[in-house]
């Protein structure tokens, strides 16, 4: 069955571009990236996809992200802006608040990938991370090109996960999707639909976990800043500390967003995790590794 581009109109707004119809992307190849952005997977794409757009945007190639959000929070507008710049991502992004367009595509994934030929037709998608020799070949043959591949070299939180050595799952925290881990709560806390919420200063989440990177999505709620402390195995993490936490365990909850608390630069092997929050208010949603 012939799967034609459906319609982008359900969009809410759109960022680094005037709205976008489907009719007028035809004689184009067009490459759809579904994401969202506290998704761990969907930031470790950005790389390739920024380096897609720059490499063959002059054979006639439009990238075009859409940001559907996985948490009420990541509906922000202007989070979702800085979230953009921060990307480096410079090509358009339909804001799909209303999951309008992640409906239109029957899409259920982040990320995901679908590639549009010049007829408007879906020739091909992509789930999840990975394949990406694969991914870029199939954007030069609709484009009808032949050369070499681009070559990417992520950093950061951006940089690939560790997947011989990823043994924990994410984790989702509050009642809607939480589920029994090794991770447990110490202090006052209330659990909501999409995340555990601290009442009370001093609140302390406990994981035991295997991997390279231990992330958590969290927000500092409506009261503000929320500083927080790492313990990793019971001391400061030191030289493994991640990207948002010093080598004395020290951090500040400063937005909605996904913190980066654990990057190990040495042998992955079961570990524990606590972060205790200073002060009230701090809301934590998932953990996330690498």
């Amino acid at each position: 069955m012939t799967l034609h581009l459906p319609s982008l109109d359900g969009a809410t707004t759109w960022l680094n571009s005037a709205p976008l119809r489907s009719a007028e992307l035809r004689g184009n190849v067009v490459l759809f990236d579904f994401g969202t952005l506290t998704c761990i997977n969907w930031l470790r794409t950005q790389p390739y996809i920024r380096a897609w757009s720059r490499a063959y945007r002059d054979d006639g190639l439009i990238v075009i992200g859409v940001h559907t959000p996985e948490f009420a929070f990541e509906h922000d507008i202007d989070r979702v802006r800085r979230a953009v710049k921060e990307r480096g991502i410079d090509y358009a992004v339909a804001v799909d608040n209303d999951y309008a367009v992640w409906s239109a595509f029957d899409n259920h994934y982040w990320p995901a990938l679908y590639f549009v030929d010049t007829d408007g037709v879906i020739r091909d998608h992509h789930f999840g991370e990975g394949n990406y020799d694969r991914s870029e070949r199939r954007i030069q043959q609709l484009l009808d090109v032949d050369r070499d591949l681009v070559s990417v070299q992520p950093s950061g939180i951006e940089a690939a996960a560790d997947w011989p050595n990823l043994r924990t799952p994410e984790t989702y925290l509050g009642d809607q999707r939480g589920a029994p881990s090794q991770w447990a709560l110490d202090g006052k806390w209330t659990s909501r639909p999409e995340y555990v919420e601290l009442d009370e200063a001093r609140g302390t989440i406990a994981y035991r976990y295997h991997a390279r990177d231990a992330h958590l999505v969290a927000s500092p709620g409506t009261q503000g800043p929320v500083p927080f402390r790492v313990r990793l195995d019971g001391g400061a993490p030191g030289a493994a500390h991640g990207l948002d936490v010093d080598a004395d365990g020290n951090g500040v909850l400063d937005d909605g967003r996904l913190y980066q608390l654990i990057r190990t630069p040495d042998a992955v092997r079961d570990r524990t995790l606590e972060i205790t929050f200073l002060a009230a208010g701090a809301r934590a949603y998932v953990f996330t590794f690498g």
